[in-house]
């Protein structure tokens, strides 16, 4: 009777872990997440450093003088960078739906049983993985036949389509949404979109917010495109613009004779090349920063859709 009192009151449950396997948990975590967290401290300090401490000194994490040399640098050319800011911010964010809904309706088709077709069109995805065309073939269709060299529409639709998520949204349709309640909703009267649209989207938020989030972050940090499609630089990403300035600070640096050059035009060589590259990185990380916090409450919303309250 003592020994049913005790596990009704919970004093000792079976799950719960011991004092030292819950401290070595939280040290373990603990200790990675400061892992991840000082080198970009050191990043920022460094980007706010005075340029002669940094090459006297080396990377401080408390440098004994402070700078807003880089950043002012960076930005004597503010429109191109908030224009590309622009651009980045477009292409993440109407790249990352038209993903979502491309390959959801892709992978939820062939994740049915009574899709005659699920096999071959799985097997055409999955071939993708193991086959490519090549680089040239893949440039000239999209600047021959679909003509979008130097259109922002270069920069996403490359993009849109991953095998690999196609393949997990098929895994994640297949053994977690219900045959059951697809029939119950066909017996009601529902058709396939009413299905997919009220039913299948709201039980997949989880594999739908780690689908976004890869994608969010895959086109956010792309320059590739950007550098093959794109000549004008209208329409470049915030990551290929420092990409190039990343560049053009290097050959300046290690060609004497342009250096030369501009010094008898007049011009002004000095600049903070390694506080530069620093400060490059805190720009080009940018509002992506945000963007698993706000995917985070969707993992956990998706967790509780659809489980079984009593």
């Amino acid at each position: 009777m003592e020994t049913a009192s005790k596990s009704a009151s919970g004093s000792n449950p079976k799950n719960q872990l011991s004092r030292p396997s819950a401290f070595g948990i939280h040290f373990f975590f603990i200790l990675y997440s400061l892992l991840c967290i000082i080198p970009l401290f050191l990043i920022i300090m460094v980007s706010i450093s005075d340029e002669s401490a940094v090459i006297r000194e080396g990377y401080q994490f408390f440098p004994s003088s402070y700078d807003l040399g880089a950043y002012l640098f960076l930005f004597k050319d503010a429109t191109q960078i908030f224009r590309s800011y622009g651009i980045s911010i477009f292409v993440t964010v109407v790249g990352t739906l038209l993903s979502l809904i491309v390959m959801a309706l892709y992978a939820y088709p062939i994740s049915r049983s009574d899709f005659p077709h699920a096999k071959p069109f799985t097997f055409f995805v999955f071939f993708t993985m193991l086959f490519g065309g090549g680089l040239v073939p893949w440039y000239l269709v999209y600047v021959q036949m679909l003509d979008l060299k130097d259109s922002i529409w270069a920069l996403i639709i490359p993009l849109i389509i991953s095998a690999f998520f196609v393949l997990i949204m098929r895994t994640f349709f297949m053994t977690t949404i219900p045959s059951a309640v697809l029939e119950s909703a066909k017996i009601d009267g529902a058709g396939e979109l009413m299905i997919f649209m009220r039913i299948v989207l709201p039980l997949s938020l989880p594999v739908l917010a780690t689908v976004a989030l890869f994608q969010t972050l895959t086109y956010w940090n792309d320059w590739f495109l950007s550098l093959v499609f794109i000549t004008k630089d209208a329409n470049i990403t915030v990551q290929y613009l420092m990409y190039k300035t990343m560049l053009n600070i290097q050959f300046l640096a290690n060609n004497t004779t342009a250096a030369a050059a501009i010094q008898a035009a007049g011009g002004s060589f000095r600049f903070p090349s390694e506080t530069v590259r620093m400060a490059m990185v805190i720009v080009g990380i940018g509002p992506i920063i945000f963007a698993y916090p706000f995917f985070q409450k969707y993992f956990v919303r998706g967790l509780t859709v659809g489980a079984v309250k009593g």
